[in-house]
C-alpha cells in the first residue's frame, strides 16, 4: 500500500538549475520505474537516472502511463519508487491509483505527474499516501529532487556537503588551499567539517594540521568489509573544535591501486555524519579521481598562473561542467600568482579561455606560506590579519554556499572579469 507523507512539489525554484544554498542529498541504492505518457517526461527521467545523485539508483522507464503500470505490477512486485504521468481528468486519476494500490507493494512510494493545479486533487492524493506530486511539464532536477526528498525526511540530519578540491597541475598548492578552505570552514563558519587527504602515499595532511594519527584512511579503504559511521569514526583525528581529518599513512610500503569504488562507502559513511567533507584530491587521473569528482557536490581546481596550468584547468572545468550538467560549475582558484622575474598567464586570459573569473587569487607569500608549513599551522594562526586569510574564508563560504563571487577591486582587468563573472 502507499502509506508515505505527501511532500509538497508545486515549488517555485529555477527548472533549470539548483540554486547555490540548495543542497540535493543523494538517494540511496534503490529501484525507480517511471511509466510515462509524454516522451519529454521518459527524456526527463533518463536524464535523471544519469545525474550523479541517482547513481546508486536503478531507473527503468516505460511508456504507457497508469494503465502500463497496472499491468506490469499484476504478476511482478513493486520497486521502491513508482513514478506516474497521467493526462487523465482527476477523478479518473484517483481510480487509477485506487486500482494500482492494491497491486503496490508495503513500502513502495509513488510520486505522480499529472496537469492539474488543483488543491482538492492534492487532498486526495494526501488521502490516499502519495508521496509526491509533480505538474507537468517536468524537467531533470525536479525528477532528481523529487526522488532524492523521498530519503530525506524534514526532521533527518543532512547529508553532508562533499567538496573536491584538486590541482590543475602537480605543485600547485592544491592541498594547501584545500586544507585552509577546510579549516575556515570549521573555524569562521562554525560547521563540523572532515578533511580526508586521497594522496595515501605522499599526503601532506597530517603535516599541516601537526598531526600523526597512528590511523586514517587507508585502514577504511583495505577493510571495506568494516566501513559504517562508527569505524570511521575512530579512525578521525581531531585537530580543532569542529574539524577532524582522515589522514593518508604517507608510507611507501605497499603500492596503491584502487577500482573506481574503492572510496565510495567511506564517502557514504561521512556524508551521513559530517556536514562537510573538504576532499584533497591528488593530481593525476584515474577511475576513482574521476568517480570522486563527478560526484562531489562541488568542485574547487586550483591552477598556478602559466600555460600547462591554463590548459589543464580548461580541460578539467570542459569535462566536469559537460558531464555534471545538472550541477554549478566547478570554481577555480589562481595561486602563487606574482612570482618575482616569472612570466605569467594573466587572471583575465584565464577568465577569458575558461569562461569564468577565478573564484580567488591568491598572491605568491613564500614567507606565509612557508613559516605555516614548517610549523604545521594554517594561514590563518600565523597571519589572521593578513588578505590571504581573508581570501581563504571567502573560498569557506563560497564553496558552501554561504555567498556568491565577490568582487575584485576596480583594476585594469575588472570590466573583463565582471563580463565572466555574470555569464556564471
Amino acid at each position: 500500500m502507499m502509506r508515505t507523507a505527501f511532500q509538497h512539489a508545486a515549488d517555485e525554484l529555477p527548472a533549470d538549475a539548483p540554486s547555490r544554498e540548495e543542497h540535493i542529498a543523494p538517494a540511496p541504492r534503490i529501484s525507480v520505474q517511471a511509466f510515462c505518457e509524454a516522451v519529454e517526461t521518459a527524456a526527463a527521467v533518463q536524464s535523471a537516472g544519469e545525474d550523479r545523485r541517482l547513481d546508486k539508483a536503478h531507473v527503468k522507464i516505460q511508456m504507457g502511463g497508469m494503465t502500463a503500470a497496472a499491468e506490469a505490477y499484476r504478476a511482478s512486485p513493486t520497486p521502491n519508487v513508482i513514478i506516474l504521468e497521467s493526462e487523465a481528468r482527476p477523478d479518473v486519476l484517483l481510480a487509477g491509483l485506487d486500482a494500482l494500490a492494491d497491486l503496490c507493494d508495503p513500502g513502495t512510494r509513488v510520486i505522480v505527474i499529472g496537469r492539474h493545479n488543483d488543491v482538492a486533487l492534492y487532498r486526495e492524493l494526501v488521502r490516499r499516501g502519495v508521496s509526491d506530486y509533480m505538474i507537468a511539464p517536468v524537467n531533470t532536477l525536479d525528477i532528481v529532487r523529487s526522488v532524492c526528498g523521498l530519503y530525506s525526511a524534514p526532521d533527518a540530519k543532512p547529508v553532508g556537503r562533499i567538496i573536491a578540491v584538486v590541482g590543475a597541475k602537480g605543485g600547485v598548492g592544491a592541498s594547501t588551499v584545500a586544507h585552509n578552505v577546510a579549516w575556515s570552514i570549521a573555524r569562521d563558519l562554525s560547521l563540523d567539517a572532515v578533511v580526508t587527504d586521497l594522496d595515501l602515499a605522499f599526503g601532506t595532511a597530517g603535516l599541516d594540521y601537526n598531526q600523526d594519527p597512528p590511523q586514517g584512511i587507508a585502514d577504511a579503504v583495505f577493510s571495506p568489509e568494516r566501513i559504517d559511521t562508527n569505524f570511521v569514526d575512530r579512525l578521525l583525528s581531531k585537530c580543532s573544535d569542529n574539524l577532524s581529518l582522515l589522514a593518508a599513512p604517507a608510507t611507501l610500503d605497499r603500492v596503491y591501486d584502487f577500482g573506481a569504488n574503492a572510496f565510495d562507502s567511506i564517502f557514504d559513511s561521512l556524508r551521513a555524519s559530517v556536514p562537510c567533507i573538504v576532499l584533497d584530491v591528488p593530481h593525476q587521473w584515474t577511475g576513482w579521481t574521476q568517480r570522486t569528482l563527478l560526484a562531489a557536490d562541488d568542485i574547487l581546481v586550483v591552477a598556478a598562473p602559466d600555460l600547462a596550468n591554463l590548459r589543464n584547468a580548461k580541460n578539467l572545468v570542459d569535462y566536469l561542467k559537460a558531464a555534471r550538467v545538472n550541477d554549478h560549475r566547478p570554481f577555480y582558484a589562481l595561486n602563487q600568482v606574482g612570482v618575482p622575474k616569472r612570466p605569467e598567464i594573466k587572471p583575465a586570459d584565464f577568465a577569458k579561455a575558461l569562461d569564468d573569473a577565478p573564484a580567488a587569487i591568491i598572491p605568491f607569500e613564500p614567507q606565509i606560506f612557508g613559516t605555516a608549513a614548517n610549523n604545521g599551522q594554517m594561514i590563518a594562526e600565523v597571519a589572521g590579519n593578513h588578505k590571504i586569510a581573508e581570501t581563504f574564508r571567502h573560498l569557506a563560504q563560497l564553496m558552501t554556499g554561504r555567498t556568491e563571487v565577490r568582487k575584485v577591486k576596480s583594476g585594469l582587468f575588472t570590466p573583463l572579469l565582471e563580463k565572466f563573472r555574470k555569464k556564471a
